[in-house]
């Protein structure tokens, strides 16, 4: 293993807190393999890049040569963790569950070594407890500790519902500090109150406490609120390399050094050089950094010579329609008729099978191919004024899931 002091520089990058970075210097002093603990919740199918930003601090502990556990929480995810949520989460079905945890494995393996990787799932040991058990775990926090969460005690101020169940989760993923026995655990700066659990519920047991390593909540694509696929402000791990740069392009100048420093594995100095320049070719290097990590140089190369077609050559006209869309899929013709509110479903239907319709410069002519709505997505219908701009947005279930861009409404008016 590399000298201690290399290894700390290295682990630190992009850390928010080290609880304490005392105690992990003494345990990296050891030169022995750390047993380094993410927990993660199958509670969605995919996963998106603000996720890979601890998924990515594991991988490098195991290219340390230190011992990578990634819990999956199936057992866990029953209950939904509460961090940083205004309601309780709806719980999931077992069968859910399960699915999830399928997609979330062959996802998580383009990010970590899955030959060293040890994988467990929690359900392993909290579904054996009895109620002693639950008992004595139950007795090692206060009620006074949870309600000084801020997620608690905004819910509680707002005289909102906290189920009882909710209060479990801490301490659920507390236990699983303890079964494995985790040195440092690794986690979201909301993660924080939980991963401060597992230290006491360690230490209760005579276990050596972990350290705790809390990192920054990826902003999403919108530049205000935490990257979340029900906002639509994502960058999916599976999204094809198209979308990815695509998405990649769209991100807020103020988001550039985080990103950066948080998905990609170039040094600081560097960064900053980068950053100097123009803001297009910075975000043209992060799209193809980002790409060539999930895909390939090749696909990279090819997704940056497909968007200066669409772009820098003007084949799209800058000021085209936007249309918001709140559903995470629809069939083909239906996207037709909601972007162009003149054309029929049949129109719709004949278009797309005559090829005059094109997804991101993709013609497309199936009908009823369930497209996935991405934010920045381009359509194309036809020949007259054919450009739409489809972006993610939560409107009322009582509305159309589509509605007009505000600009272009007020320029219809005048």
């Amino acid at each position: 293993m590399i000298d201690w002091k290399k290894q700390l520089e290295i682990v630190k990058r992009g850390t928010v807190s080290i609880y304490s970075e005392e105690e992990l210097i003494q345990k990296l002093k050891e030169n022995r393999p750390l047993r380094i603990k993410l927990g993660v919740d199958p509670t969605a199918p995919d996963i998106h890049l603000g996720h890979t930003v601890v998924l990515k601090k594991l991988r490098l502990f195991q290219d340390l040569g230190h011992t990578a556990i990634l819990i999956i929480g199936d057992f866990t995810a029953l209950i939904g963790d509460p961090s940083g949520k205004e309601k309780t989460r709806p719980q999931l079905t077992l069968d859910e569950i399960e699915k999830n945890v399928q997609t979330y494995l062959a996802q998580i393996g383009k990010i970590l070594n899955s030959k060293t990787l040890e994988i467990r799932r929690n359900s392993e040991w909290l579904g054996k407890l009895g109620m002693r058990d639950i008992l004595k775990l139950t007795s090692q926090v206060t009620v006074a500790q949870f309600i000084e969460r801020d997620d608690f005690s905004i819910r509680f101020g707002k005289k909102m519902p906290i189920g009882l169940h909710e209060f479990l989760y801490p301490i659920m993923q507390g236990y699983d500090s303890v079964a494995i026995k985790s040195d440092v655990e690794l986690g979201g700066t909301d993660q924080t109150f939980n991963l401060l659990v597992g230290r006491d519920l360690q230490r209760a047991e005579n276990i050596t406490p972990q350290v705790t390593m809390t990192h920054p909540l990826l902003v999403g694509l919108d530049g205000t609120n935490k990257m979340s696929k029900s906002l639509g402000n994502y960058i999916g791990v599976n999204d094809p390399p198209n979308d990815m740069f695509g998405k990649t392009m769209s991100i807020p100048d103020k988001l550039m050094k985080d990103y950066y420093t948080l998905l990609t594995d170039i040094d600081s100095a560097e960064i900053e050089t980068i950053l100097k320049g123009h803001p297009r070719d910075a975000k043209i290097r992060l799209g193809k950094e980002i790409v060539t990590r999930y895909y390939s140089q090749k696909d990279a190369d090819e997704a940056e010579q497909r968007f200066v077609q669409m772009y820098s050559h003007k084949e799209i006209p800058e000021n085209i329609p936007v249309r918001f869309i709140d559903v995470e899929k629809l069939p083909l013709f239906k996207i037709v008729t909601f972007c162009n509110k003149a054309c029929s479903s049949n129109q719709a239907r004949s278009l797309i099978e005559a090829g005059a319709v094109q997804v991101n410069s993709e013609v497309k002519k199936d009908p009823l191919a369930e497209i996935t709505i991405t934010d920045g997505m381009i359509l194309k219908v036809g020949k007259k004024n054919p450009y739409y701009r489809i972006k993610s947005s939560n409107v009322p279930i009582d509305v159309p899931p589509w509605t007009e861009d505000p600009n272009e409404k007020n320029q219809k008016q005048a």
